[in-house]
């Protein structure tokens, strides 16, 4: 097959990442990348080896100027509905990074114009083209660990100062009227939040109640110390406890809690560790299909879209859950140490390790694990 032309927009910060991978789609002779849509200064080196390309401000003007078939768009969150819907409306294939909507409004019009378009849209849940998630479904629905109790997702990272001062939308709700609700939840762990509901096949519905409990350490709008529980459609507890003020980085992960054991699924790594019993525990690393071969070999007629728009709907479930919560509450100063590090200030919220850990462990929230800094200030819904 010839390759495909195709258009970045939004390439510095996460887009890098992209250009990485067209880089390597494009010496496999799968993609031709054509041009680039970014305002500011694309940064030196990034587009090594891809060839001189247009770059514009304009996203409508440079597909037609280029004849694109594709466009990947690793924009603010804010700007995806309208730069989708140039795309899709000029017939152009789209892989949009999550989360993929700022608002269940914006999410459904996103939805309406995939489903007039004559182009297909993929939702960047790179988590969700793994076989582990379908591996751990098949164990469950096997009886591998009997009866499901509960289903619990932690991540803990490192982020300072210079996360947020990196763009005039990070860390916010809103920015000029707009929704951005751009938090630890829904957007850096959005993957943790995706790839428990798609565990629990629930990624497909839009939850019923969601708990919410919201905090900042940082001087920021939105949260970056937060946690929820909602319930499957059968009645499953999912809860989720994310962090990015850790003591320690550590891979996120997914458990499923059986009556007879339980499975991990570190989803960053597409690994699975089967726990059952006193036994050996059982270990697979499973393969992962990346998500742009996969709308190319879609829009050639040969492959299931494996992330369409309706597969994010139980995610902008809890987004919308974010989004119209309080505001979250700042973490007591001395319930948090500052360092200075080289990137930027490092806030560190006490004891917030073992918290997130244990909500995993008990699909609990914070304080109901006796988080000292959540202690007297719940923040559910």
């Amino acid at each position: 097959m010839s390759p495909v032309p195709v258009v970045l927009a939004g390439a510095n910060g996460h887009g890098r990442s992209h250009l990485r991978n067209l880089r390597r789609l494009s010496e496999a002779g799968r993609v031709r990348l054509v041009g680039v849509c970014e305002r500011a200064q694309v940064a030196d080196g990034a587009m090594d080896g891809l060839g001189p390309v247009p770059v514009s401000g304009d996203l409508g003007e440079l597909i037609e100027r280029t004849g694109a078939r594709a466009a990947v768009l690793a924009t603010p969150i804010h700007t995806h509905l309208p730069l989708a819907r140039t795309a899709l409306d000029r017939g152009v294939h789209v892989l949009l990074e999550k989360p993929p909507a700022p608002s269940a409004a914006e999410f459904e019009a996103l939805c309406s114009a995939a489903g007039a378009a004559e182009a297909a849209c993929q939702i960047g849940f790179q988590s969700l083209g793994s076989a582990a998630v379908g591996a751990v479904r098949s164990l469950v629905a096997d009886g591998a660990v009997g009866e499901v109790r509960g289903i619990g997702a932690a991540g803990a990272w490192v982020r300072t100062s210079a996360y947020y001062a990196r763009a005039d939308w990070a860390g916010r709700r809103r920015l000029d009227g707009r929704d951005v609700v751009d938090g630890a939840l829904t957007n850096p762990f959005a993957h943790a939040v995706a790839t428990a509901l798609a565990v629990a096949g629930a990624d497909r519905h839009v939850p019923g109640a969601v708990e919410t409990e919201l905090f900042h350490a940082h001087p920021i709008e939105s949260d970056d110390t937060s946690c929820l529980r909602l319930r499957t459609p059968q009645g499953v507890p999912v809860a989720v406890a994310v962090t990015l003020c850790a003591e320690r980085a550590r891979d996120p992960f997914v458990v499923v809690h059986g009556s007879r054991g339980r499975i991990v699924l570190e989803y960053t790594r597409d690994r699975v560790v089967l726990q059952r019993g006193g036994g050996r525990p059982q270990v697979r690393v499973h393969p992962r299909t990346d998500l742009l071969e996969n709308l190319l070999d879609h829009a050639a007629g040969g492959a299931r879209l494996l992330v369409p728009p309706e597969a994010a709907a139980g995610f902008m479930g809890v987004l919308e859950a974010v989004r119209t919560a309080p505001d979250p509450r700042p973490v007591p100063e001395g319930e948090q140490r500052r360092e200075a590090t080289e990137e930027g200030l490092r806030r560190v919220v006490r004891d917030v390790d073992r918290a997130v850990l244990a909500c995993a462990e008990r699909t609990a929230l914070f304080s109901e694990i006796g988080a000292p800094w959540a202690a007297g200030r719940d923040g559910r819904q």
